[in-house]
């Protein structure tokens, strides 16, 4: 039996076993669209450098028993977890006997129970609200499957002392794994949240994982929100978050990408009312034969809303970069300010790069700018630091450390950004010795 055709029986299987829950019909109409668009290829513009059609042609196992046990998660656990609220997902159906909820602040349930309970009408409204910004099979196919998900809630008024982590993890010891992750976070007026999200593969047989996370913001709402993608060879990703800002409120976000097979990394923030603020940040460092496409979406709906946007790429050996970002300006957006730039520097002959910033400008009374550098390193600034009594390994680490760092700068946590600070450091010494 193919992949595809498992997916068709599971689902109606799913669909007869929860048939009393509040997501049947979102999951049908997903459904639908899948069975119409299909696994995206090439010949889809937004998909014009990512083939991710040979995933779908492996062997996985669905019915292994993806169960961990605590200890398990502590070898990966993040720094400061001990203060920290840890939602963790095993093969894509998230555990509440393995996380951990210290904040009174906040409210974290299951999916189904949320679309039946008091939090049915958030959940019905915004969830699938991506899919406007991803039409495509593959993000159908997880909200059509959306089941063990998980739902969270930050109460009005409070800004959580505790941040939220979320660990992915994928038991692939006895097989190839296949998870859909999927959570729906909704920040409530005047309360604030810092968010991380990681993903890890346990085994060393292959992993893919088709996730979404969508966030809404409410008024006065404050949200940070940080990703590490720093998972094995054998593991793919395709990570979409989706933030929607639908009254006046603040986001601010960090991607990190090293390590992994192929990665898609979909991020989309959605300005739904005016004097919306969005910062937006990527690091992507990467070698072997790591494939990373970056895509993001900024639209401006609403009319005086700001975002700043700066991704940064280190692509070396036969490694991959790819950065696809658009700001869209609706008519009636007038006052927008709208800034994207990307820059990358190669450290080997067979590395590549694709970079395509755009902008789509409706209105006219705007400030909007993007652009894009693809070269290596300043031969002039490495013959000078080894002038000055360095080697020319160190001179070239020095250099790329220095230039990943107005990124890293921007991760606000301390504990979470000196751990992503070790985890570059590192990789900059394998990458140029």
């Amino acid at each position: 039996m193919n992949t595809l055709t498992y997916f068709q029986e599971q689902f109606n299987q799913l669909q007869r076993t929860d048939a009393a829950d509040g997501l049947i019909a979102i999951r049908k109409t997903a459904s639908d669209a899948f069975n119409k668009l299909g696994i995206p290829t090439t010949r889809n513009e937004e998909w014009k450098y990512t083939r991710i059609g040979g995933l779908f042609n492996k062997e996985y196992q669905f019915d292994i028993n993806p169960a961990i046990t605590s200890k398990e998660l502590d070898d990966f656990r993040l720094p400061a977890h001990a203060q920290a609220n840890e939602i963790v997902f095993v093969n894509g159906l998230f555990s509440s006997t393995l996380s951990t909820i210290r904040s009174s602040d906040l409210i974290v349930l299951n999916l189904e129970d949320a679309a039946k309970n008091e939090y049915r009408d958030i959940v019905t409204k915004n969830l699938g609200h991506s899919v406007h910004y991803a039409n495509d099979g593959i993000n159908a196919l997880n909200t059509a499957f959306a089941h063990g998900g998980v739902f969270v809630q930050v109460k009005k008024g409070k800004s959580l002392a505790n941040p939220i982590y979320i660990y992915h993890v994928s038991n692939a010891r006895s097989g190839n794994s296949f998870s859909q992750p999927r959570g729906l976070i909704h920040v409530d007026e005047n309360a604030g949240v810092q968010i991380v999200e990681t993903f890890v593969t346990l085994g060393e047989q292959e992993s893919f994982t088709n996730q979404i996370l969508e966030i809404v913001v409410q008024k006065d709402a404050r949200v940070e929100y940080y990703k590490i993608q720093n998972d094995k060879s054998t593991a793919s990703q395709v990570s979409t978050t989706h933030i929607r800002q639908v009254e006046k409120s603040f986001t601010h976000s960090v991607v990190i990408s090293l390590d992994g097979n192929i990665i898609r990394n979909n991020l989309n923030v959605v300005f739904d009312a005016d004097h919306c603020e969005s910062h937006l940040y990527g690091l992507y460092c990467l070698q072997n034969n790591t494939h990373v496409d970056n895509h993001t979406v900024v639209d401006n709906a609403k009319p005086s809303c700001f975002s700043n946007e700066l991704y940064k790429g280190v692509v070396g050996d036969n490694a991959t970069g790819i950065f696809n970002g658009k700001i869209f300006v609706r008519k009636d957006a007038q006052k927008t300010n709208a800034y994207q730039s990307n820059k990358n520097i190669l450290i080997s002959e067979t590395a590549s790069v694709n970079a395509k910033p755009q902008l789509e400008i409706f209105a006219d009374d705007v400030k909007c700018s993007h652009g894009c550098t693809v070269g290596s390193l300043d031969e002039e600034a490495q013959f000078y630091l080894v002038s000055r009594g360095l080697s020319k390994q160190s001179a070239r680490a020095l250099l790329l450390q220095a230039f990943a760092m107005d990124i890293l700068e921007n991760i606000k946590p301390e504990p979470i950004r000196k751990y992503v600070e070790q985890l570059i450091s590192e990789r900059l010494e394998i990458d140029v010795l």
